[in-house]
């Protein structure tokens, strides 16, 4: 199977996971070790604000301080990531090439909090993780469908409309599917 890097993993009806019910993931990265993703329309009940606090980070744009904070996962959640779109370069970028980059270290909510960050940014904690092959495995079982990402549903689309509009991306009407899954 080809990477899926850099695509939207979007949760099946059928998928019996209360963890991935109804989401949207991005994958981050994907190779023969496994894969590794944050899901994008899961809001927790905090702000940044409550984020740069934890980390005595001084806010100077209130902005800032107001953006949620989604649950990107079951994994580790209190490990932060930060989605964004910036030129700009942060201590620890993942593909820092990508249209949609990921970063993880406290440069970047110290540029946010200072009103210096990157825009458009979204911060997550925690994130989703596959071993090799587990992946695979649950696309055969029609646990998910795949489309490559695209920016304006993680930054721009309202987080309960995301869902439906990756699974759009695809021509799919998810609220058409059951919830239950089979092979001809």
């Amino acid at each position: 199977m080809s990477s899926l890097q850099r695509h939207f993993l979007i949760a099946m009806p059928s998928l019996d996971d209360p963890n991935f019910d109804g989401t949207v993931t991005y994958l981050c990265k994907h190779d023969a070790d496994g894969a590794f993703g944050l899901v994008v329309n899961r809001p927790l009940d905090m702000q940044a604000a409550e984020v740069f606090e934890q980390l005595d980070l001084e806010v100077v744009d209130p902005a800032q301080a107001e953006r949620p904070v989604l649950g990107g996962g079951p994994v580790q959640p209190g490990l932060g990531f930060v989605l964004h779109q910036s030129p700009k370069s942060f201590e620890s970028t993942l593909d820092a090439d990508a249209e949609i980059k990921v970063t993880i270290s406290r440069d970047i909510l110290q540029s946010m909090a200072g009103g210096q960050g990157p825009s458009p940014a979204v911060i997550a904690l925690g994130y989703a993780g596959w071993d090799a092959g587990q992946l695979e495995t649950e696309l055969a079982a029609n646990s998910w469908l795949s489309v490559p990402a695209d920016p304006t549903i993680i930054f721009d689309t309202p987080m309960e409309q995301r869902w439906a509009a990756a699974a759009g991306l695809l021509g799919v009407d998810i609220s058409q599917l059951t919830n239950y899954a089979g092979h001809a």
